[in-house]
Parts: structure tokens; sequence; C-alpha cells
């Protein structure tokens, strides 16, 4: 039997007090942005915005290895401010985020709400995308103009559908689409659907005379010719989508949607950190920025107390439409 030298044995117990080597990103090594049993809350139904919006977030962070193993459910009802109550309730847990955006901060005026998002913590501005307005392919509406001529005859016989409650984006925008067009905002047969995929099956089922929704929501319906989009609300054309923009159009208006991330109140100072540290990760990673090219989002990030600042100023701006369209 060889003996052992003491250098030897100097160097097996310096490898016994270092331990075995450092464990990769994908065995929770990275303290940074590894949150083991993070969740993400989606307050509407599967198929809407928020849904597609946090479960791409998920992806992206399980290939980024951002962090892994991220759990999305739907907890949908009342334009988002169910979700937002369990939110609220959830106290100091920084494991737990909710996908958000203008449909909620609507909703909180609409539902009068308890809750509210200044309750939450601001994380995460992340995207911000214009509405589509679409019918179905066999709709008698080949153009917007078409669509107008009959909505400006009899509003009522011309229902429109949102996947938002009143107040949220995909309520907002045909409203003031109405007024742009010499329509009153209260003669508008709204109906609200609670999320994109919902308000789908009505559109393609012709219940409804046309939609407004998110693009992002609709790229396979429109590309696969179910869909035909009319107009886009935004301030631009968007490229691959053959649709004038509503001022292209004659109408005098434009509108975009954008969609965040809060979570609950009362976290610790390093339980925020974390959550940001997370989602900045995410935005600089290559699997985010595929996805929004792909899913015809716009980069609209802003985190923290600027996100803060950004969401007291839209609950003042959709304050004010709605006392100015009279709803």
């Amino acid at each position: 039997m060889r003996l052992r030298t003491p250098l030897a044995l100097l160097g097996s117990a310096l490898l016994v007090l270092v331990g075995p080597p450092l464990l990769t990103p994908r065995s929770g090594a990275d303290t940074g942005t590894q949150i083991p049993g993070l969740r993400f809350m989606v307050p509407n139904t599967p198929g809407g915005g928020y849904d597609i919006t946090a479960r791409t977030l998920a992806k992206n962070a399980e290939d980024a290895e951002v962090t892994h193993n991220i759990e999305v459910f739907n907890l949908p009802g009342a334009g988002g401010t169910v979700g937002l109550a369990r939110l609220v309730g959830e106290h100091g847990n920084g494991k737990l985020a909710m996908s958000m955006g203008l449909g909620v901060v609507g909703a909180v005026h609409t539902n009068k709400s308890a809750s509210t998002l200044a309750d939450a913590t601001p994380i995460a501005r992340i995207t911000e995308e214009p509405d589509i307005v679409v019918v179905a392919k066999d709709s008698p509406y080949r153009t917007v103009d078409d669509l107008i001529a009959a909505w400006k005859a009899d509003p009522a016989k011309v229902p429109v559908g949102g996947g938002s409650s009143p107040g949220g984006p995909d309520h907002l925008a045909p409203m003031l689409m109405a007024k742009a067009a010499g329509i009153a905002p209260k003669t508008v047969n709204y109906v609200p659907f609670d999320g994109g995929g919902e308000l789908l099956a009505s559109i393609l089922g012709e219940k409804v005379s046309f939609g407004v929704s998110g693009v992002g929501e609709y790229l396979d319906q429109i590309e696969s010719g179910e869909l035909r989009v009319l107009a886009v609300t935004g301030p631009e054309r968007i490229p691959g989508v053959d649709a004038p923009t509503l001022r292209e159009a004659g109408l005098d208006t434009e509108f975009t949607n954008w969609r965040g991330i809060v979570a609950p109140p009362g976290l610790s100072g390093a339980q925020r950190d974390k959550l940001l540290a997370f989602f900045e990760k995410l935005h600089d990673s290559p699997q985010w920025k595929e996805s929004l090219k792909k899913n015809g989002w716009d980069d609209a990030f802003l985190t923290g107390e600027k996100f803060g600042d950004f969401l007291a100023e839209e609950d003042h701006r959709v304050d004010s439409v709605l006392k100015e369209l009279g709803l």
C-alpha cells in the first residue's frame, strides 16, 4: 500500500474545507434572480393578454435560466380586481407577482374596488402595444369606413366586444373611436369579456359586430385569415398587418395599451430587490427580445418607483377620460 505524503493529506483537507465546485445557475446558485416557488397570477381567463404575457415571461425565464419552475395560474373576475384583491391580501409574499395593465386601472374605477394599485408594490412596466379593430372573415365590413358608416347609422345594432371591463383599454379605445366619428359614447353597445380568449369566440361567431383587442393576442387568427384587421389604434401601422391607423382612416384619435407586473404590499427591501433583479435580467435576455418581436410588442421597460409614478398618472388619466366621455 502506498503511503500518503503530508502534502497529499493537506490537499485532501483543503478540498474538504473548500467543498464541492460552485453550482450552476440551473441548480440555484444565482441568488440574484433565483426565486424558488415563484408564482405569476393572471387576473383574467386563459388566452387573454395578461395570460399570454405571463406565460411568455415564465417560459423565457426558464429558457434564459433566470429562475425555474414558475407556476402561472388564473384568477379571473371583475376585470382583474378579484386578482388584485388577492394580491393585496398576500402581504409580504415575495414569491407572488401579478400580470396586469391598463385594464386593471380602469376596472378599479368602474368596479369601485376596495383594493387599488396604490396598495400593491410596483415592479415593472413590461410592454406597450396598440389595439386592433378586427372582424370575422365573413363580416360585411370590409374596411373601417364600412364599419363606421353602419355604426353611425345605428350604434345599438353594431355591438363592439372587448376583452376588458368598462374603463379598460378594449373599452376606452372604441369609445374614443366613437367620439372621433361623432357617435355619442353613451350610445355605444359595448359587450365586455374577461380577456381576449373569451372575446375571440364571440368575434368568430359574429355575436359582436367587431372586436377591439391587442395585436399579440390574435396573430395566429390574423395569419390564418380567420380574422380581418380593419384598423390599428396606435400612431403607426403594424409591420405585417395590412391595416391603416385610425388617423389614416380619418378618425382624429390614437390609443395604445401597456402591461406590467405588480407584487403584494409589505415586501422587504431584499424581496423587492430580488424581483427587480429578476425582471431586469429577463428583460435583457435574448429570449425576451425575441418574444417582443414575435408578438408585436414594443419594449416599454420601466421599473420600481418610476413605474409607481406612472401607475399614479395612469389612474388619474383614466378617471379623467371616463368623466370626459360621460362614462
